[in-house]
């Protein structure tokens, strides 16, 4: 019982002491006056042609602490209201009391924190300090920012497609930093997309992945075809030409390739919902195209692959007019990104261009054309 005893008071002597050290870390790291951040300007219009320019200038006062420190400092950026519980930082050096955030840099930022693009947007910032674990922030200053949609191409993940098929394709065979690529929308190193293979015959048609736009790294099929990856694995046959909807987990070492030539069909069209008309792939402008079509203006039409329903290109919600010459996202029902099932029309009857540009899975885009 006496050995107890001493085993029960040394381990509260020791938790005490552990307790103090805590307590005078906290009191030696002590905050004696706060930072104060300014910008130039309150109120921010961003655009992407200008993306390397400085868009806003911020200024400030460090904080100043009870013990020489030297800490890192960002400035932070929320949606007005949530109280920065989403929230995105901007690094600057240690050394500087001002510093300028490029077109490109606050765009990004201001899409990490879900503001909406194309319309203003109610921002606070303020200077994040860190010295170690501890964090000091200054006041906060509002801003009113108009994002643009950012280049998708630039903000999602991806992998690379090379391959014996992609010259046709109107890329270069067997370059992965010139290929089809498959983007993850999700961040979660799970990739998703199309791929054209003209002809499938002999080894015109074989296929690999990688990343980094370069060779090291890439995964073929484990040899046994039923949708495994390894490491340098084989080259993968497709069954035929045509167009193929590829998912990839990269990290689970698992790979799906389905046929999916698309067409469009709807009481809107000539040949109503009964049949389709086919897209033909374009390689100069890597997009799927057809060239001339008549709609009316009472109808509606969508786009589905291999003359069936499992996979189509639809609105996102509601039935949507299209204008002629404007672009719009266009989505995926296999994807989980459309709810029930609306469809395209055009408010003024005549031929048209449509084109489907499926490069890239974060951002599909239909646009059709009045001749």
């Amino acid at each position: 019982m006496k050995n107890l005893f001493k085993i029960v008071v040394v381990a509260f002597i020791g938790l005490l002491m552990v307790s103090c050290e805590k307590d005078e870390e906290q009191a030696v790291i002590n905050e004696t006056s706060a930072g104060k951040i300014s910008a130039d300007k309150s109120t921010v219009i961003l655009n992407e042609l200008n993306a390397n320019d400085a868009v806003i200038t911020f200024t400030w006062t460090k904080p100043t602490f009870s013990i020489a420190v030297v800490p890192s400092q960002e400035i932070e950026f929320g949606i007005k209201g949530d109280g920065f519980k989403k929230s995105t930082i901007v690094d600057f050096s240690n050394d500087v009391t001002a510093g300028s955030v490029t077109h490109a840099a606050m765009n990004a930022a201001m899409f990490n924190i879900g503001a909406v693009p194309d319309v203003v947007n109610e921002i606070e910032a303020r200077l994040k300090t860190s010295v170690g674990s501890a964090v000091f922030y200054s006041n906060v200053i509002a801003l009113k920012v108009t994002p643009y949609t950012p280049n998708p191409d630039l903000v999602y993940p991806k992998i690379n497609v090379p391959g014996a098929y992609a010259g046709a394709a109107g890329y270069a065979n067997w370059t992965p930093s010139n290929s089809p690529n498959l983007f993850s929308p999700e961040k979660n190193d799970k990739y998703r997309g199309f791929i054209f293979i003209k002809d499938a015959s002999g080894d015109n048609g074989k296929y690999k992945f990688a990343i980094n736009q370069d060779w090291p790294g890439n995964k073929g099929d484990d040899g046994t075809n039923t949708g495994k990856l390894k490491a340098d694995g084989a080259d993968i046959v497709p069954p035929a030409a045509g167009t193929y909807y590829i998912k990839v987990d990269w990290a689970a070492n698992t790979y799906s390739s389905t046929l999916a030539n698309f067409g469009i069909i709807g009481d809107a069209t000539p040949t109503g919902w009964n049949s389709d008309t086919d897209f033909v792939y374009n390689p100069a402008t890597k997009t799927f195209v057809i060239n001339s079509i008549m709609l009316n203006s009472t109808g509606l039409f969508k786009f589905r692959a291999n003359d069936d329903w499992t996979l189509k290109f639809q609105p996102k919600k509601d039935d949507e007019t299209l204008v002629s010459g404007k672009p719009v996202q266009t989505y995926l029902n296999a994807e989980g990104t459309v709810d029930g099932d609306p469809g395209y029309k055009v408010s003024v009857a005549g031929n048209y261009k449509i084109e489907l540009d499926l490069h890239n899975s974060a951002y599909y885009k239909l646009t059709i054309t009045k001749l």
